[in-house]
């Protein structure tokens, strides 16, 4: 494979030439902003996948910063995101790991072998495998996947112990020990909920009536999480929450994170592979879903093998640097975008931000009650919820919406991992039994004219000797049996025929299976004393033909035009 020149590989190479104080100074506000919104969010999520609080921010400054050198879009913003901290979480939970080292160590390989697989994948350039999980299945997979977060945090939000596999069998153990709940611990928590809920809804609307602009007043109003956090250390701090029951974040390490070695053994590579292959998919596709979208709103342009690279170089360093697996984040993205992120040195300046916060204040940060980081995941997650999906897809095709519903209830009763898996396979296999029936329709001219329409639709002329078929899908192996029966049941049902028109205006590919079928269906009719023709055959699958004994075993000839077919043979 040839070799790429750096600029390539390396977009901050292209942006970085050009970058001036107005991207400065819209970087740093939209860095202040990211950070303010990811701080909390990152802890949260930390808690989520189960590794310590501090994995979360130390994945957020490596998953920012490397980002920023190798991804090619300008305001895609990478850390932790839920449904990869609940993948993360599903994966070592299976493993027969002792202490909470042996935890993170598996986090740090976990995103090692996820960050390997998307660098291989960019390397070889694979970056259409998103193409490979429909939105529908997308969409349900992260509604799931939201309600199995909340599910997780219910624990701590009403202080009791929540197990189970499966969301049937969490909720079924929050309800059996809700009587135990923590009254303090539960209050809190609602209101911290509460709290978060109007910041998102009013703040912005007060900020625009004190004068700021509509930028800048959303910008603030995304500062509720931070504003929780603060008031909830000082709270916790004044009235020593940790004496009456309330559990706090506790001690966190201060200082940048230490260069860290994942776990190299062979057991637990084998172990984990198989969990890192859907999670990185699931990396890949959510964060290209978020990056191509904002980058249409800006008439810029992304390259999606280039995004494969640069996840895989944020997940590989995260990996040695204490933290989980990262992605790009849709709330976070979004907030960059609207917040005037230039380019991604934003992602940059808010690495830095975190950094000082994890240099300096993380003794304060010990007083952070555990379940107000609990309203901060379950106030984010509600924004994933969509079961608009099982109307729009039962409205649109009955194929999608099986798949839809497959993958929420495999997700559900079974895992992350098995849910996307199931989907996406549920899709794939729908689309094989819609394409190995393709639609074919007997076709007749519409009288004063030269076109042909299906006789079911339409009055239209025909010809007892002529059986003018349209094919309207591509041509392969799953199909050439029952288009191979339907032509021998439709000329079956005409004793008087003598031609048979393919008409093929809709057939862009062709393969050996459905050549051999061709071929075949010639040699019947011409033993029964009927030719096979073509017409509108596209110039690509003629050329196809050429290069095979196809036209020379023909029993008929190939026409440019249906109609030219018609008139020549209907005389006849």
């Amino acid at each position: 494979m040839a070799s790429r020149p750096a600029i390539d590989w390396l977009p901050a190479l292209v942006w970085a030439r050009h970058y001036r104080l107005k991207d400065l100074r819209n970087d740093a506000i939209a860095a202040i902003v990211v950070a303010v919104m990811l701080i909390p969010q990152a802890l949260g999520l930390a808690l989520v996948a189960g590794v310590p609080a501090q994995a979360g921010l130390y994945a957020a400054m490596s998953g920012l910063t490397i980002y920023a050198l190798f991804g090619s879009s300008r305001c895609l913003s990478v850390g932790p995101v839920a449904v990869l901290s609940l993948m993360t979480a599903a994966a070592l939970s299976r493993l027969p790991l002792g202490t909470s080292a042996e935890y993170a160590a598996a986090a740090l390989t976990l995103s090692f072998i996820t960050g390997a697989i998307l660098l291989l994948a960019g390397f070889f350039r694979l970056g259409f495998v998103a193409n490979f999980i429909p939105r529908p299945v997308l969409v349900a997979f992260v509604t799931a996947s939201a309600i199995l977060i909340a599910l997780s945090q219910m624990d701590l939000l009403f202080n009791v112990p929540v197990s189970g596999s499966n969301a049937l069998a969490m909720f079924a153990s929050l309800i059996a020990n809700l009587t135990g709940a923590h009254l303090p611990t539960l209050a809190l928590g609602l209101t911290a909920i509460a709290f978060l809920v109007i910041c998102k809804l009013r703040l912005a609307r007060l900020f625009l009536r004190m004068g700021f602009r509509r930028g800048a007043a959303r910008s603030l109003s995304r500062a509720g999480p931070i504003a929780l956090a603060a008031l909830a250390i000082l709270l916790s701090w004044q009235f020593n929450l940790e004496e009456v029951g309330v559990e706090v974040l506790g001690e966190i390490p201060s200082g940048l994170p230490a260069f860290t070695l994942p776990d190299f053994s062979p057991a637990l590579l084998g172990s984990l592979f198989l969990s890192a292959l859907p999670l990185a998919v699931v990396c890949y596709v959510e964060s290209i879903s978020v990056a191509q979208a904002l980058a249409v709103r800006r008439r810029q342009t992304i390259s999606p093998n280039q995004e494969l690279t640069g996840l895989g170089a944020a997940n590989l360093v995260t990996s040695f640097s204490g933290g989980m697996p990262v992605a790009g984040g849709f709330s976070r993205s979004l907030v960059n975008f609207e917040a005037g992120a230039a380019t991604p040195a934003a992602g940059f300046y808010a690495a830095v931000i975190i950094a000082l916060v994890v240099l300096f204040l993380t003794p304060v940060l010990y007083w952070l009650p555990r379940v107000c980081l609990a309203a901060v995941i379950l106030v984010a997650v509600y924004a994933l919820l969509d079961f608009s999906i099982f109307a729009k897809s039962w409205r649109h095709s009955r194929s999608d919406f099986f798949a839809v519903a497959i993958t929420l209830i495999v997700t559900l009763t079974v895992g992350a991992e098995a849910g996307i898996g199931a989907g996406v396979l549920t899709a794939v296999l729908m689309h094989l039994y819609k394409t190995s029936r393709p639609h074919v329709a007997i076709v007749g001219r519409v009288p004063g004219t030269e076109h042909f329409r299906n006789v079911r639709h339409y009055q239209v002329e025909t010809s007892d000797k002529i059986l003018s078929v349209r094919i309207d899908e591509a041509l392969y192996f799953p199909n050439t049996r029952y288009l191979e029966s339907l032509l021998f049941r439709l000329v079956a049902e005409r004793p008087g025929l003598k031609h048979v028109v393919l008409m093929c205006p809709a057939v862009n590919d062709i393969d050996l299976s459905a050549l051999e079928t061709l071929e075949n269906i010639n040699d019947v009719l011409a033993d029964s004393g009927i030719s096979l023709h073509l017409s509108e055959v596209k110039v690509p699958i003629m050329n196809i033909l050429k290069g095979t004994r196809f036209f020379t075993r023909l029993s008929g000839r190939t026409y440019l035009s249906q109609n030219q077919a018609f008139e020549d043979l209907r005389g006849d």
